[in-house]
């Protein structure tokens, strides 16, 4: 590890010598490779090459705001990477915003070498050892604070492709999808892709705002003298997604297309045109060609929105991601409130392969929020929906090979998308099996079975009337296929049941 470390490649953005000097004396006496780049744009596409650094040295000239848009671009990208910003005396108030905003560190001048050197070795040791992303895997693509993009199933590798060429065209994309699909997702990744990912991103969601509030949160206003920014010039360069379009009300929706047939627009109190280079996307999950059809969205605008249309396709038709996404949520729900994360059983991910998810991602990350806090499947599962009309949303109804969790589910009414009735049918099974394989290892002595599997008496006595077990089989049902021992999952006795 030692070694790794004095070998590190170290970007340094600046042109004082009186930062380039010291910098150039620790590279010396610790054998790292430094380099350095003119700019902040030179250096972004120094942290995408081939040979990226380990470490970022930023020096912030006073006002510059460039450096603040790099550390918001890396923390998308390579939320991994030291930067240590170099800042002026004067500048000290902007400690805080630079931290908020990604920045690893922040020295203030003038400071001195062996300063210098410690904070280079402390996080170059913090980036290799301390470092954990949510889960270890390839497939997890960050792009925003709270946000990641899974793309291992076939339908949402297409998915990726299509924002990767989105991110290179400059023009409107119309992003469709369920409630809780991804869409915001899909958005940040179109951004994080393009050469605007260095500017701000915003999400606007339009239903949840009245028309007049919408209006300023979007345009700004002007009175009595004082002007407030809206976000289509706060997010000038970078990209704004407008969410739920079919929402806003129809005099704003023209306004809107000004800005994509123009590029202006009038702020609201003013009669001044403002010019404004931004990218718009917009989302929905309503029927477009009825919004259309009922006057709740403009057709012109829907035709300058829609140069692109993206549909992103629901959970349950990506069940490959399930067991990936489910752990990946706990991960990241586990660091957020500063708990362990649990494991999920088999059962409990069987049980979420069959379940057809109609929230999406956003029903799922409830669930798994649920069960880190709980660690009871009863109480993760309440809640969720259910038809209740015994079909689940791809078509099928959804049940599984077991026939004994077949008939629990029937006997429920709730079919396969409730997933509470699937677990408890898996614990029911796995139940029945445990007692089969005691009673078969203890010559059907079904006092010692319960010693083995330490109820008392009466308890196995009830199970055994319950299931309706006799002793011819036990061997019959362990020799199911696709039965496993319940180690793991419990069988669900009380534990007042557990006496003699």
């Amino acid at each position: 590890m030692k070694k790794t470390i004095d070998a590190a490649r170290l970007l340094v953005v600046s042109h004082d010598s009186a930062v380039l000097r010291p910098l150039g004396l620790l590279g010396e006496s610790n054998c790292w490779h430094f380099e350095n780049a003119a700019s902040v744009w030179e250096a972004m596409e120094r942290v995408q090459s081939a040979t990226a650094p380990d470490l970022l040295l930023l020096d912030l000239p006073p006002g510059d705001e460039d450096g603040l848009h790099i550390l918001r671009w890396l923390r998308r990208l390579r939320p991994e990477l030291p930067v240590i910003l170099i800042g002026h005396p004067e500048d000290d108030s902007r400690k805080q915003e630079a931290i908020r905003m990604g920045a690893w560190d922040y020295l203030i001048r003038p400071f001195d070498e062996r300063q210098l050197e410690m904070t280079i070795w402390h996080h170059l040791s913090q980036s290799r050892e301390d470092f954990e992303p949510d889960i270890t895997s390839d497939d997890v693509e960050l792009v925003g604070e709270d946000n990641f993009f899974i793309g291992i199933s076939p339908v949402m590798r297409k998915l990726r492709a299509q924002a990767a060429l989105l991110a290179g065209a400059n023009v409107p994309v119309l992003i469709l999808g369920e409630s809780g699909s991804g869409k915001e997702t899909t958005g940040r990744l179109i951004h994080k892709l393009s050469v605007r990912s260095a500017f701000e991103f915003a999400k606007v969601n339009c239903a949840a705002l009245p028309g007049e509030l919408l209006e300023r949160e979007l345009f700004g206003y002007q009175r009595d003298g004082v002007s407030k920014t809206g976000k289509l010039e706060l997010c000038e360069k970078g990209a704004i997604l407008l969410n739920e379009i079919t929402e806003m009300p129809m005099e704003l929706q023209a306004n809107l297309l000004q800005v994509l047939t123009q590029k202006r627009f009038t702020r609201p109190g003013s009669h001044t045109q403002i010019d404004v280079d931004i990218r718009i996307m917009a989302s929905s999950t309503v029927n477009i060609e009825r919004a259309i059809s009922e006057k709740r969205l403009r057709e012109d605008l829907y035709y300058r929105l829609s140069a692109y249309t993206i549909h992103v396709p629901p959970l349950r038709d990506r069940r490959d991601e399930l067991t990936l996404l489910s752990r990946h949520f706990m991960h990241h729900l586990a660091r957020h409130y500063g708990v362990a994360p649990r494991d999920f059983a088999p059962a409990i991910l069987d049980a979420c392969q069959t379940y057809a998810w109609p929230g999406n991602l956003r029903e799922l990350e409830n669930f798994v929020k649920r069960y880190m806090v709980a660690g009871d499947t009863e109480l993760a599962f309440e809640n969720l929906h259910a038809d209740g009309n015994g079909k689940s949303h791809n078509g099928t109804n959804g049940h599984t090979n077991s026939s004994s969790r077949d008939a629990h589910l029937r006997e429920n009414g709730n079919g396969s998308d409730s997933l509470k009735s699937l677990v408890q049918g898996i614990k029911l099974e796995a139940e029945k099996n445990a007692i089969a394989a005691a009673l078969e290892k203890t010559g059907w002595n079904r006092k010692a079975a319960a010693r083995l599997l330490k109820v008392s008496y009466r308890t196995l006595l009830y199970k055994i009337e319950q299931y309706q077990m006799r002793a011819t089989d036990s061997s019959t049902l362990l020799g199911r296929p696709g039965l496993r021992s319940s180690r793991g999952i419990g069988l669900g006795f009380r534990g007042d049941d557990r006496k003699e």
